[in-house]
């Protein structure tokens, strides 16, 4: 057995969410999935009281880095109480990675970075052409297991 993933992509992302829900579960929440269509919110979370409330967007991806791509609305969408949960799958059997950042700092650090990467050139030293995908990064895992961040 072992070995990393070779789900689909879009079992990846399902997977993630699940993972995502089960965690929050598990740490005292009612954590529902949204439905497919649902545009950028993929669990919708409360306290165990329901008096407070949260949404979740999940990103996963199935290398295990702590690099997932986004699109250019994680620029925007942002508010209070909304989250990403960023998830690495590891290998079966061993628990997956999360990194948990409050939406504003995602859309500060996505817009911020794209910028970078707008105002660099090709190996050819041409013009990068803009494009709609952003890329969030963990790689000094800041965020890893940050489930204290979230306010329910």
């Amino acid at each position: 057995m072992g070995g990393k993933h070779k789900l689909e992509p879009n079992l990846v992302g399902v997977a993630g969410e699940y993972l995502v829900a089960a965690e929050l579960t598990m740490r005292g929440h009612l954590a529902s999935i949204t439905l497919r269509n649902s545009r950028g919110v993929d669990i919708l979370a409360s306290s165990a009281d329901g008096l407070k409330s949260a949404s979740f967007q999940v990103k996963t991806n199935s290398d295990g880095s702590a690099k997932w791509m986004t699109g250019k609305k994680a620029e925007d969408f942002h508010a209070p109480n909304h989250y990403y949960v960023f998830v690495a799958l590891a290998d079966i059997g061993d628990r997956p990675r999360f990194h948990i950042v409050p939406s504003q700092i995602v859309a500060e650090t996505v817009k911020a970075s794209h910028a970078q990467w707008l105002a660099g050139t090709k190996r050819d030293g041409s013009a990068r052409k803009d494009s709609s995908m952003r890329v969030f990064r963990d790689t000094d895992n800041t965020f890893l297991e940050n489930w204290q961040v979230i306010d329910l």
